[in-house]
């Protein structure tokens, strides 16, 4: 383990972004926090979550795919992919971490999504270890531990230093380029650290939250369940819950005219909108009630279930507080799990 005083860390980031364009969160002005990337004047954020999560970095929200060029009846197919460069993304946290685990059983299962992979290939995470956890998390209730955050790169820091430690080879070679402007050290104080932050955790009002009535085998007892009409009756359909959620994966394909060709890209798109999956003959899904327990039940029942049990949820809390009507994941478990105080 090596570390690096606070005082030092434009010199840290400026060292990384040497030999990689080097990401931080950073204010949006408007009260939150986003990745922006680093340079001279960029000042960083100690946030708990960016406002977006990293997931736009190997999944983008929108993104050029091919082009295509017409010449009379000949058509030529250009490959104009640009996601090859070394890119380093700092302070991400645990539940973020984890939500990478999620996409890449989507994306880099056979046929392997190669947009994705490149990019995976090419970025290094650095994450920041959980100190002052809010209200609206609940990570462990999905088994992560925000004390210890992976990552290629595992970071703590306290009111002093920033401690780094490499937990794959992508982060022990990171970690040789910046090894002298940091110095060896115990982790007594990281320890200390940790056993404040767990402390903290104990006392979250969603540290009870179980996953027990989910799963695995569950599809015909909560599919049928009378409980979702009643859940999604104030249900807007406006997607806010999928585009700040780090682990949704629906995206639509579309071309795009230029006047000297087409190009097409991909943007995400949400489980939640009247047209998603909209088919030849129709939507298979035509009401927001069957739409709003796709949404659910995809992350609690249908992922675990061709996933080894992995539930398609790290609880960073971001639909908490982002959703317009306040109906979010954890009323939808507490309801159907029969929590007495729902």
């Amino acid at each position: 383990m090596r570390r690096i005083s606070l005082y030092s860390l434009d010199s840290l980031f400026g060292e990384i972004s040497k030999s990689m364009t080097l990401y931080i969160p950073a204010s949006d002005n408007a009260g939150g926090a986003v990745y922006t990337k680093y340079e001279d004047g960029v000042e960083y954020l100690n946030t708990l979550n960016t406002v977006k999560s990293p997931k736009n970095f190997f999944f983008p929200h929108t993104e050029d795919l091919m082009e295509f060029k017409l010449q009379g009846k000949n058509i030529d197919i250009l490959d104009i992919r640009q996601e090859s460069e070394d890119f380093a993304v700092f302070g991400v946290r645990g539940c973020d971490v984890k939500s990478f685990d999620i996409l890449d059983r989507v994306f880099l299962s056979d046929p392997v999504d190669s947009y994705y992979a490149t990019r995976r290939e090419h970025g290094v995470i650095i994450s920041l270890a959980c100190t002052k956890p809010s209200e609206t998390c609940f990570c462990t209730t999905f088994g992560i531990d925000p004390t210890e955050p992976m990552g290629d790169i595992s970071a703590w820091m306290t009111e002093s230093h920033l401690y780094l430690q490499p937990v794959t080879e992508k982060g022990k070679a990171l970690m040789s380029k910046i090894e002298h402007i940091t110095e060896a050290c115990d982790d007594s104080e990281v320890l200390a650290q940790k056993d404040k932050t767990k402390n903290i955790l104990s006392k979250l009002p969603l540290k009870d939250l179980s996953t027990d009535a989910f799963g695995s085998g569950k599809t015909k007892e909560l599919f049928d369940s009378p409980q979702w009409a009643e859940l999604s009756q104030s249900c807007l359909g406006c997607g806010t819950c999928t585009f700040v959620c780090p682990t949704c994966q629906c995206y639509d394909i579309k071309d795009f005219n230029t006047g000297s060709g087409v190009i097409r890209y991909r943007c995400w798109d949400s489980c939640m909108f009247s047209e998603f999956t909209k088919m030849a003959h129709g939507n298979p899904r035509l009401t927001q009630t069957e739409r709003f327990r796709q949404r659910f039940m995809h992350k609690l029942v249908y992922y675990p279930e061709n996933n080894d049990g992995l539930f398609s949820c790290v609880g960073c809390g971001r639909c908490l507080s982002k959703c317009p009507i306040s109906m979010n994941i954890v009323k939808v478990m507490k309801s159907l799990g029969g929590d007495k105080n729902e």
